[in-house]
């Protein structure tokens, strides 16, 4: 599916946050040994659905979203929603890293196109893709740990 309208992009990034939690919630049960690091990941997405939606809403108004438009293609990113039940450590990890290199990659592509319109938008897409790569070399660390 393909979203046009800025309101549209930030309730898929709404929905990316609160699948991805869900998925660390699930990665917490599975792993105990990493269960705080999960667990924190999953209070960090909702931290990042609270900064975009503020974001969005300290600057957008009725003519903004009539003509500010999107081209984002939500089928590039989107994961399992739960890690698969018979995979290894290592190959979990590796789904969440996959999650994580697509959700990064939304934020880049939605900042991108969103650049020339607004300034706050755009500037917390890259913040949250930021951490998110932060987030992914710590997956990785864990992952070399396994």
């Amino acid at each position: 599916m393909q979203l046009n309208t800025s309101a549209s992009v930030i309730s898929f990034a709404k929905q990316l946050e609160g699948d991805s939690a869900g998925f660390y919630e699930k990665m917490a049960e599975r792993y105990p040994k990493a269960a705080e690091l999960f667990l924190t990941f999953s209070k960090e997405n909702k931290n990042y659905e609270t900064m975009v939606q503020r974001a969005y809403y300290g600057v957008i108004t009725d003519a903004i979203e009539g003509c500010f438009a999107f081209t984002v293609e939500t089928d590039k990113y989107t994961f399992e929603k739960e890690p698969a039940k018979k995979l290894r450590d290592a190959d979990a990890l590796n789904q969440a890293i996959d999650m994580e290199q697509k959700l990064i990659s939304f934020y880049t592509d939605a900042a991108e196109q969103s650049k020339a319109f607004m300034a706050d938008v755009p500037r917390t897409f890259l913040i949250v893709a930021r951490k998110r790569r932060n987030r992914e070399d710590k997956l990785r660390a864990l992952l070399k740990e396994t």
